[in-house]
């Protein structure tokens, strides 16, 4: 099974406030994460995200298209980073989210959710 664990934005992470400016602390043991994620075969894809003021959302509207402009309401609603991860289950899913460490300075939360696979729709 594949998820996507979202790593959701902060009011920090929504500064630009560049990793380098995080403690060489958190960033090793993010490193050491990925790296235990890696050797266990479960880490597929990873990365993080510049803040929304770098993005453009598209609306869509019947034939309608609509670009808006970052920066987004909410960090707390928007995304600041990902993984893309290959699991048995949601426990083993959640086994991992546990052992993260605090990807941001602060609270933060990530949230975990099941990829569709081929199987769901037939």
């Amino acid at each position: 099974m594949r998820v996507m664990v979202l790593v959701k934005a902060t009011e920090d992470s929504e500064k630009d406030l560049l990793p380098t400016a995080w403690t060489t602390g958190m960033l090793e043991a993010m490193g050491r994460f990925n790296d235990e994620l890696r050797n266990a075969g479960v880490l597929l894809a990873a990365d993080g995200l510049k803040p929304s003021a770098y993005g453009k959302r598209i609306a869509f509207d019947g034939p309608g298209r609509t670009v808006i402009d970052g920066p987004f309401a909410e960090p707390r609603e928007l995304v600041a980073g990902f993984w893309l991860w290959e699991v048995k289950d949601m426990d083993e899913a959640v086994a991992w989210g546990m052992r993260c460490p605090n990807p941001m300075p602060g609270p933060s939360e990530i949230e975990i959710r099941p990829l569709y696979e081929a199987a769901d729709l037939n």
